[in-house]
């Protein structure tokens, strides 16, 4: 039997398909979305739960007319699949493939692009008084899951929405889960209202009470007047009320004929804002999903490497334990990412001082900032881009004072298929322009947990960045020691070009070093270790010793690590050398693996040495060791 889903190719397609032929259309998407997510990766629960609410949201709705906004937009597999992006599917998160989130420049169906969390209320209403502005009619739908509204962005935006009382539908995805299980108060509410059998069974007692008399008009007002009070009586809905909203729900989630009832109500009856709470199941349909949502959030390729080498994240969340177990007074937070950064290792032996804050990266900054001022020793694990998000609430409630938290920063430098939301390439820019922030890189897991050690014990404010993924192998020592701050350290001499390199661009330019020497050239190699504040005494030895000099970083080249050794030498007068600097250039990095773009933008070990060549133009590049 021919899928349906190779019929449908837009949302027309999928109106035209009668009821019955609707269960069926999702189960071949589920399908679909368990056979390309195993053999791409990517986010595989979160887009099983929401097979259905697509559905309706587009039988519903006119899109591209209509907009309709996929917070963080992870779960929008779907909906790719059903406006145009089927046949292209097969490519989602590969290099030039679909985006693994929604991207304006992809499809007209994608209004609003987005990869962080909290977004797309604020994203709607600025559409909706767009749309007023302009005298139009479209429909604005912002869906946006139980995680990503307690976001601090998120709870801003509602509160103008019910102060504005501009049209818009925002559709609450409530499935208890961001990536790790929905944590604070809000998720409290939420869970209430989830599994709160008296919602249905006061919606049932007074369907059958109404029934029992005549119909007409009167009878439909009074109805939704009774349903309303049950509601405020034992339902805590009366917030949604109170902000401006009118609350539709709970909805059952995988129930199409209920969610297009529900949806085409904030369609045609709301004239101020709509709130329609949807409870769904994270994983849907797929069983070993459904069992455990977190594991499947984020699943790897087929095919990935799964060498028995510790992650980064893996190393820094042991160190963490070990040092809690050393200091009573440390702790850590994380926002929403207990699992992404390993902290429920930590999280099991000391829950009282491990804090996941939820999806609010502002205040797990300042929160950390507040324990700091009591004699805590706070640790903030974060992601690279994520850590954007507070770049305030570091400068003002942390550096400014002077106090003493640690940023462990995860997924820096380019981080692969989760595309341009995600590369963590900024952060060494962003970082060092901050007054009495220090900021490092280690060069492999083992010196990530000395600097992890150096910083708890420096009283200082400090940031470690690390990339995704394994370590490269080496041995982890088992007595931890302190590194001198500011200070690198030389791997490798030579006496033609001096490469100073940080994280994880150490490896490959001792592997460009090797390739270096077949040609004649040797090099010496630098551990710079640290962006902020840069080894100047041994810089500029070698600027005075070697007339060339090569940085290399993980990082865009703007403000970055190149750029502090060029301020350094310039303000110390040299001019006589050669330099180099070897990074990202102005640009946000797309999707592809992790070596398909390091290869791209020669930051793999040939491609370092291919442009160090360049500065000696009587060589060329012959096959090196590495091939």
């Amino acid at each position: 039997m021919p899928r349906l889903l190779d019929k449908v190719d837009n949302p027309a397609d999928l109106k035209r398909l009668t009821k019955p032929k609707l269960e069926r259309l999702a189960a071949e998407l589920r399908q679909e979305l368990v056979t390309r997510v195993s053999a791409n990766g990517g986010h595989l629960a979160s887009n099983l739960g929401v097979v259905e609410l697509t559905i309706a949201l587009h039988r519903v709705f006119d899109s591209p007319r209509d907009k309709i906004i996929w917070d963080v937009g992870h779960q929008s597999y779907v909906h790719k699949m059903l406006t145009g992006r089927r046949k292209r599917f097969a490519s989602l998160r590969q290099y030039g493939g679909l985006s693994g989130f929604t991207s304006r420049s992809e499809s007209e169906h994608d209004p609003f692009g987005s990869g962080h969390a909290s977004t797309s209320i604020s994203a709607a209403l600025g559409m909706a008084i767009a749309r007023d502005l302009s005298g139009d009619d479209y429909n604005v739908i912002a869906v946006i899951g139980d995680g990503a509204i307690t976001g601090g962005m998120a709870l801003e935006a509602l509160n103008q929405a019910g102060h504005l009382g501009s049209k818009i539908c925002l559709v609450l995805n409530d499935n208890g889960m961001s990536i790790s299980p929905t944590v604070g108060a809000f998720a409290k509410l939420l869970s209430r209202v989830r599994f709160d059998y008296r919602y249905r069974w006061a919606e049932a007692e007074s369907k059958r009470l109404l029934d029992a008399f005549p119909g007409g008009k009167w009878l439909g007002q009074i109805s939704r007047r009774v349903s309303s009070v049950f509601k405020r009586l034992i339902m805590p809905t009366v917030l949604w009320e109170e902000l401006g909203f009118t609350y539709i729900g709970p909805i059952d989630g995988h129930n199409i004929g209920e969610l297009e009832i529900a949806l085409t109500q904030a369609r045609d009856y709301c004239t101020k804002p709509a709130f329609v709470h949807v409870v769904t199941t994270k994983g849907k349909g797929y069983r070993p999903a459904e069992g455990d949502a977190v594991y499947f959030h984020g699943v790897p390729a087929q095919g990935a490497a799964t060498e028995n080498i510790p992650t980064y994240s893996e190393v820094f969340a042991q160190t963490v334990l070990r040092l809690a177990r050393e200091n009573p007074k440390l702790v850590a937070i994380t926002p929403a990412m207990p699992e992404g950064n390993y902290l429920s290792i930590a999280a099991a032996e000391f829950p009282e001082r491990v804090f996941d804050v939820g999806i609010c990266e502002q205040h797990a900054v300042t929160f950390a900032a507040g324990l700091a001022t009591q004699g805590f020793v706070p640790i903030v694990a974060i992601y690279s881009t994520f850590l954007q998000r507070a770049f305030d609430q570091l400068i003002h409630d942390v550096c400014l004072q002077d106090l003493p938290v640690v940023f462990a920063i995860d997924r820096s430098g380019i981080v692969g298929d989760d595309g341009k939301t995600h590369q963590g390439t900024l952060d060494i820019s962003y970082l060092t322009l901050i007054p009495n922030l220090i900021v490092s890189a280690p060069k492999d897991e083992n010196e990530l947990q000395h600097l992890l050690y150096t910083a708890v014990r420096s009283g200082r404010p400090m940031a470690i960045r690390y990339p995704r993924g394994s370590g490269v192998g080496v041995e982890l020592d088992s007595e931890l020691h302190q590194i001198p701050i500011g200070k690198g350290e030389i791997l490798r001499h030579g006496g033609d070009v001096a490469i100073l390199a940080i994280g994880t661009t150490v490896a490959s330019a001792l592997e460009a070093a090797k390739e270096l020497a077949l040609n004649g050239i040797e090099a010496t190699v630098v551990n710079a270790r640290f962006a902020k504040p840069l080894d100047a005494e041994l810089i500029l030895e070698l600027a005075g010793d070697v007339k060339r000099l090569v940085t290399v970083e993980e990082n865009v080249l703007s403000g970055g690590f190149g750029s502090s050794v060029a301020s350094l030498l310039e303000e110390a007068g040299i001019s006589d050398i050669q330099l180099k600097s070897i990074g990202i250039p102005d640009e946000f990095v797309e999707q592809g693996s992790q070596a398909i773009l390091r290869a791209n933008y020669g930051l793999d070990a040939e491609g370092i040495a291919r442009q160090i060549l360049e500065l000696f133009p009587s060589h060329s590049l012959l096959r090196g060791s590495s091939e």
